[in-house]
């Protein structure tokens, strides 16, 4: 079996059918401060088989190389924004159907580049109140910025919706989740999706003079890879409140994304129903890769407006070494066709996972392409350019 034989960071920049090639003209420039580039993952898991490929000989877990063929595509955003679909609820340390992950796995996520972790989904409470309460010390002894779920209600009213502020947008991030299997995190908070409060929550963000407004949505039927008519409801009802950017997770699989234009013929709206798996060992079909979706917005008068969306589709490459299972992030694009890269088998299964997102996406996509990753200019000093600013709780009249 063949490893990869070069350093894949060195990506090779050959334009082909079918896939744009971002530039200059269409992302927005990183030192404009009117201007802004969002990168969205879907779901990041830990399956058993992850955490002990990551375990090192001096017994500490390292993620940083399932994320090195991708890390600088993460950091050349301005704001980059994960779902962590595991509890960080300590050892023993488990997989599927109640995960537990290591905590170095959200270490080596801000490493790489994520600013904000999206914590609010069906494995939130798998290991009770003391896991989502350790979720929450651990992200916070970290200093990684995050919303979802919450230790109280003092606290949820203090620090949500999460505000951060990036340039000269002040953007408001909101986080809910369909279910959490049937398991409580009594006295302990989860955000549940409940039309009335999301809309309560969309009306303090207005007030806090948010440009954006993002609502990540932990939704939908697994495996399934058009949206439902659940999704599709809430979708129109985020939107006729004032959300600007719905992001899907929870089938881990890839699902539509359409781009929506005000009267005025301005587009300042998008969703994107399912992101799929950023990473996971699930050994369903469509389940071993996703989309890393990218989004420029400039500031233009007193609304956003978005003038360049497009996916970048990656794979989990899961090749034996040393006796363990690893996994690899790879943009597919520059891996699919290569067999000096990967052999036969990998070949397949790349080829297999890319032919039906791109046969699912380039029929039912509204105005985002397929882009190919270009070099980019890395985000300075990206973890103090960030300024959480927790908005109180406001009384609806």
């Amino acid at each position: 079996m063949k490893y990869l034989l070069r350093n894949l960071l060195t990506l090779i920049f050959v334009p082909f059918s079918g896939i744009l090639t971002a530039s200059n003209d269409t992302i927005c420039n990183y030192a404009d401060d009117n201007a802004i580039t969002l990168i969205f993952v879907g779901d990041v898991m830990q399956h058993s088989t992850q955490f002990k490929g990551a375990l090192r000989d001096d017994g500490v877990y390292d993620f940083e190389p399932c994320f090195k063929y991708i890390k600088d595509e993460i950091l050349s955003a301005d704001l980059a924004l994960a779902n962590l679909e595991v509890p960080l609820a300590g050892k023993p340390y488990s997989g599927y159907p109640t995960f537990s992950g290591p905590d170095e796995i959200a270490m080596d996520l801000k490493k790489i580049g994520f600013d904000v972790l999206l914590t609010a989904n069906n494995h939130s409470c798998d290991k009770g109140s003391k896991g989502v309460k350790r979720t929450v010390d651990i992200l916070d002894s970290f200093g990684i910025v995050h919303t979802g779920m919450f230790r109280n209600r003092d606290e949820r009213a203090e620090k949500y919706p999460l505000i951060v502020s990036v340039k000269n947008f002040r953007i408001a991030i909101l986080n809910y989740t369909y279910s959490t299997n049937g398991m409580s995190a009594n006295p302990l908070l989860i955000n549940m999706i409940d039309s009335a409060q999301i809309i309560e929550d969309i009306e303090k963000a207005k007030l806090s003079a948010s440009d954006i407004i993002i609502a990540f949505m932990h939704w939908g039927n697994e495996y399934e890879r058009r949206p439902g008519d659940e999704q599709k409801k809430l979708t129109e009802m985020l939107f006729l409140n004032g959300v600007n950017l719905v992001i899907g997770a929870h089938p881990h699989v890839i699902q539509p994304m359409e781009k929506r234009y005000s009267v005025d013929g301005r587009c300042d709206k998008l969703v994107a129903y399912s992101l799929g798996n950023f990473v996971s060992n699930q050994p369903f079909p469509n389940t071993d890769g996703g989309a890393i979706l990218k989004v420029s917005i400039v500031k233009d008068g007193p609304n956003p407006k978005i003038t360049w969306a497009g996916y970048n589709l990656v794979w989990v490459y899961k090749p034996r070494e040393n006796g363990k299972t690893r996994h690899y992030i790879l943009p597919v694009a520059d891996y699919e066709n290569d067999a000096e890269k990967l052999d036969a088998s990998f070949l397949k299964e790349i080829g297999f996972f890319a032919k039906n997102a791109r046969t699912l996406l380039n029929k039912e996509n509204t105005g985002i392409g397929e882009y190919r990753i270009l070099p980019q200019r890395r985000k300075i000093e990206r973890l103090q350019q960030i300024e959480t600013s927790p908005v109180k709780v406001v009384q609806m009249k």
